[in-house]
């Protein structure tokens, strides 16, 4: 069974990986790229703040709690226990990808770009989705994101389905959290 999924799952990471065109490889780097997001980050933070006031610091530290508990359960936790080879680490494929960057740290499952995306987007579509719909195109960052790590060839399609679940997860319990501290407050 688990051959049979590692044989679907490079099967479809070449068939999308080889789905490439030269001018998508400007947007999907700067998609990858960490560093590309911090004003987007400042932005998100002084909305929060600006509309939430009181409220913000909370919602700010949810957010933070989920992006980092998804960070560390997919670096520090899944890589090193599953030592999955990243596809651009993987010696059969390595002629068949098309890498855009140099390939990263050697283990891949699962994606932290996409646990730290879905975690950002579902948290903030938990807190404030009722008020602002249109923060769910926050998913569709997530996904470009996330499918940015596959087009480099950093990544399958399970380490970022895997990814986007913890990411997910992490921020409906720290929500929860959040939620709970909230009417505890509100309560005293």
């Amino acid at each position: 069974m688990r051959e049979t999924l590692n044989y679907l799952d490079t099967q479809l990471f070449l068939w999308l990986n080889g789905q490439h065109a030269p001018w998508l490889d400007g947007p999907m780097v700067f998609a990858t790229e960490r560093n590309s997001w911090f004003p987007f980050y400042a932005v998100l933070i002084g909305w929060l703040a600006v509309r939430y006031r009181k409220q913000a610091f909370g919602m700010i530290l949810a957010l933070v709690a989920a992006v980092a508990i998804s960070d560390q359960t997919a670096s520090a936790l899944l890589k090193p226990l599953t030592h999955r080879l990243r596809p651009c680490h993987e010696p059969a494929l390595q002629q068949l990808i098309h890498p855009v960057l140099e390939c990263g740290g050697l283990y891949g499952f699962a994606s932290s770009h996409a646990a730290n995306t879905f975690a950002l987007a579902t948290g903030v579509w938990l807190l404030v989705g009722r008020q602002y719909p249109a923060v769910k195109w926050l998913y569709l960052w997530a996904f470009w994101v996330s499918y940015s790590r596959l087009y480099v060839g950093a990544h399958y399609p399970l380490d970022l389905l895997a990814g986007a679940g913890i990411g997910t997860l992490a921020a409906a319990g720290c929500v929860a959290l959040y939620r709970r501290w909230q009417m505890r407050n509100l309560i005293v």
